[in-house]
């Protein structure tokens, strides 16, 4: 039994000198893409949905993706990685783009807050005031490649 112990406690502290893993430059850039490009996508949907384009019977489903979403994507930028999409300023300005990053998805949080307690009509009418993309992307994001 000591043995065992002893074998046991050796390997922990073997493989925490190890280096850790980490996700590459291009992993953490296609990743904060992916988190980005949900929220577009469900935001495009969603403007379908506000237009009558189609009925809106998933408008609620399309809410609560994008805040989901939204609570997500700050994480995604905390590596500081430059790539894709998102100007150096994200981080050299970091306080100011977390704060407009947190306060995105609390506004999409009580959006789908609202869609759940009021109804998706409810949520639609406030929903506007949650998405606040273009101001963040005027300042941290370039302009998409064609």
């Amino acid at each position: 039994m000591m043995r065992s112990c002893v074998i046991f406690i050796a390997v922990v502290g073997a493989a925490s000198l190890l280096p850790r893993a980490f996700a590459g430059d291009k992993e953490v850039v296609d990743y904060r893409q992916h988190i980005m490009n949900t929220l577009n996508e469900q935001s495009a949907a969603l403007g379908q949905n506000l237009s009558t384009a189609i009925p809106a019977d998933n408008a609620a489903a399309h809410i609560n993706a994008i805040a989901l979403t939204a609570s997500t994507a700050l994480k995604a930028f905390e590596p500081k990685v430059p790539g894709g999409e998102a100007k150096a300023e994200v981080w050299a300005h970091w306080a100011d783009f977390s704060k407009r990053m947190n306060e995105f998805a609390q506004k999409t949080s009580q959006s789908a807050k609202m869609a759940k307690e009021q109804g998706a009509d409810a949520a639609l009418a406030n929903v506007l005031d949650a998405l606040t993309c273009k101001s963040c992307h005027e300042v941290y994001r370039n302009d998409k490649k064609k």
